[in-house]
């Protein structure tokens, strides 16, 4: 009876924390976006001709694409592995904007590599990256493509960077206001 017990206890925390492959890829996708954050804050600012330039496009372009291949597995994982159900007190709204904010999450891990994409392409020039992988440009060129590419990257960005202030901010107030273990799920 006390090796059931223990099984059950197993599978109960299983239940109610997230795995090692979901916080693998929730923290690897987290340092990912927000070092391209920065990075392509600081990148606007160099001049074409300036040494950097050519070798911080080509990280950013690649960290890009692998936060894109991450949240495809991210998202097939989820439907392979559903996540824990949410702690006892959590009120109707927050699960709402809980499920709301994580959506948009992972519409960005999507659209800001797909954008980016697009502003890389749009001269009709494909991408080579590591490994002389090509990614060929798919679209025709077009001028307002690349505008609208490039003011969605852009504001997708600032916004993904609200968004995920927002999140971080939740969650350190579901561990320390309501003292629920929400954060610890995901540690």
């Amino acid at each position: 009876m006390p090796s059931e017990n223990k099984e059950q206890n197993t599978e109960q925390n299983k239940e109610q924390r997230y795995g090692l492959v979901s916080k693998l890829l929730h923290w690897s996708v987290a340092a990912l976006m927000l070092f391209l954050l920065w990075l392509g804050w600081y990148m606007v600012d160099l001049s074409y001709y300036d040494p950097q330039s050519q070798s911080t496009l080509y990280w950013h372009q690649l960290l890009g694409l692998w936060v894109f291949a991450l949240a495809v597995i991210f998202i097939v994982w989820r439907f392979v592995s559903k996540p824990p159900a949410f702690s006892p007190g959590i009120k109707s709204w927050e699960k709402f904007a809980a499920s709301l904010a994580h959506t948009f999450l992972f519409g960005l891990m999507l659209l800001l590599p797909i954008s980016g994409y697009l502003i890389s392409t749009s001269e009709g020039e494909g991408i080579t990256l590591f490994f002389e992988l090509d990614f060929p440009a798919l679209l025709p060129v077009s001028e307002s493509l690349r505008e609208l590419a490039v003011d969605g990257h852009y504001l997708m960005a600032y916004g993904g960077l609200g968004l995920i202030g927002l999140h971080v901010l939740a969650a350190l107030k579901h561990h320390f206001v309501s003292g629920d273990d929400t954060l610890r799920k995901m540690l």
